[in-house]
């Protein structure tokens, strides 16, 4: 533990990077979610360490939270400038707070699983009034059980118990205070080298297919402000992702991605198999249209979107151009 807190802590002291032009690039402030970093975040730390930040003249400051829910609403707030949050949050709080923040870049394939260290209480009829541990009530995870209930189980929320454990759910299980949970894949080989048997019971993409994980959210008027600034710093997590999609810096990705706590072998092992699953949006914005659109219609299907109020459109919520600038960047710069 002391250990993987000293790589967060030298993770965060590093995290501020200057570059070309950055005297006149605005700072951006970055909320990866998770403490310990979730392993999906670690595009952000491969963008900062390697250079790509400094290399498109961003000025970025890494400020890791417990949670993408506390971080969007830090980034609401006025005290982020950018953070990596649920994308059916993100939906909600538009449709339901008229909250004025826009996606730039997202991750559309969510890695979700309902799983359990019980392989003999695997039944959604054993999951009724269970504990599940979740990161926060109506974060990420919690609205992936949400989704995973409604689908798979034809239950509801209510049903079970959410325990709040961040991105500690593993940990959880490993410890044996907690039988069920929802976790990452990188999750499970972790409680399984700490001998403990998982159960997949189900998975999100499994129970409900148009589900899109996370997206960089901005506060609009921020983005206005300091639009330079968020080009730039995208820009270099463009470059972290085609960095990351070459076999030969698998090891140093791996490298990079123990800030997650995970040992090396670990990390090197997550991290392949989340290139293959496709994790990380490399070769485009990560927002298709289509999807985001079913996604709306679907937390509205569900009730997440209150009575009275009128679910938001792609355009109302997605800036397309933030990228595309910054895609030229990294063009132009090579």
């Amino acid at each position: 533990m002391i250990f993987r807190k000293a790589i967060i802590a030298a993770a965060i002291a590093a995290a501020t990077i200057a570059g070309p032009a950055s005297a006149e690039a605005p700072k951006i402030v970055l909320a990866p979610p998770g403490v310990p970093p979730i392993f999906g975040s670690i595009i952000v730390f491969v963008a900062q360490d390697q250079g790509f930040f400094k290399k498109y003249g961003a000025d970025v400051e890494l400020r890791p939270f417990d949670n993408g829910t506390a971080a969007s609403r830090a980034v609401v707030a006025g005290d982020l400038d950018a953070s990596l949050s649920s994308t059916p949050l993100m939906i909600t709080q538009v449709a339901n707070a008229d909250v004025p923040v826009v996606a730039m870049y997202g991750f559309p394939k969510p890695d979700f699983e309902l799983a359990t260290t019980d392989g003999s209480k695997a039944t959604c009829n054993d999951l009724k009034g269970q504990q599940v541990g979740i990161d926060t009530p109506g974060g990420a995870r919690s609205l992936a059980l949400q989704s995973i209930l409604t689908g798979f189980c034809h239950m509801t929320i209510n049903d079970v118990q959410q325990v709040a454990m961040g991105s500690n759910t593993a940990s959880a299980m490993i410890a044996g205070q907690l039988r069920y949970g929802i976790l990452h894949l990188d999750d499970v080989p972790d409680i399984e080298n700490h001998g403990k048997k998982v159960t997949i019971m189900e998975t999100l993409a499994g129970a409900s297919p148009i589900n899109h994980w996370l997206v960089l959210i901005a506060r609009k008027d921020h983005l206005k402000e300091k639009r330079d600034g968020y080009v730039r710093m995208l820009a270099g997590i463009i470059a972290a992702g085609k960095f990351m999609a070459d076999p030969k810096n698998a090891d140093r990705v791996a490298k990079i991605a123990e800030v997650t706590g995970r040992t090396h072998a670990e990390a090197l092992a997550a991290f392949q198999g989340y290139m293959k699953y496709g994790l990380w949006s490399i070769n485009d914005d990560g927002l298709d249209k289509g999807q985001i659109d079913k996604l709306i219609a679907f937390q509205a299907k569900i009730g997440k979107i209150l009575p009275g109020k009128t679910p938001p459109t792609f355009e109302q919520i997605v800036d397309p151009s933030v990228y595309r600038d910054a895609a030229a960047l990294v063009e132009k710069t090579k």
